[in-house]
Formats: C-alpha cells, structure tokens, sequence
C-alpha cells in the first residue's frame, strides 16, 4: 500500500473560504475515491492557521496513479481552489503494518 501526505498551506485570509472548501468538497471527494483504503484529513490549528492536509492510504501504485495519472508524485489542486492555495507539497511512502 501507498500512504500519500498532501500538505497545503493557504493565502493569508483566505483560511476561512479553503476551510469551508476542504470540510465539504475535498474530504467528500476523497473518501469516496476509488482505490483509497482510508483518508485522514487534517485540519489547520490556532497555532498554524493556513495549514491543511490529507494523509491517504492507497491500495497500490496503479490506483493511485488511475486517479492522478502518471504524474502522481506531483501536488495536483482543484482549480476551485487554486487562488485560495499559497503552497502545497505531496510525498509518497510504502505503507508499513
């Protein structure tokens, strides 16, 4: 299995409309994606306000890359949400159980 870490930190201001964005479009979204075995989405806190992310269990490499394409390893966004977003960053791991 794959675990996927996308991290992305907002523009400042716009952490209350990505929060909104990220609670009831992109964890939906996620959650009902085929090939994922689990989603743990991570929410900015007081002390890092512009900060979110998803850490993403996989069932292999070809699912994940049915979903992002061949270019999986690099951080893809929802054009919905790319004036809201500063940064982001996206790494990959073999999952150990």
């Amino acid at each position: 299995m794959i675990m996927r870490i996308f991290q992305v930190v907002t523009r400042p201001g716009k952490e209350e409309e990505f929060s909104k964005f990220f609670h009831e479009t992109a964890i939906p979204l996620m959650r009902g994606t085929k090939g994922i075995v689990k989603v743990f989405p991570g929410a900015a806190r007081a002390d890092t306000p512009r900060e979110f992310s998803f850490v993403m269990i996989w069932e292999n490499l070809e699912s994940l890359k049915a979903f992002a394409g061949d270019n999986y390893q690099s951080p893809h966004i929802d054009p919905a949400e790319a004036e809201l977003v500063e940064s982001r960053s996206i790494k990959h791991y073999e999952l150990v159980q």
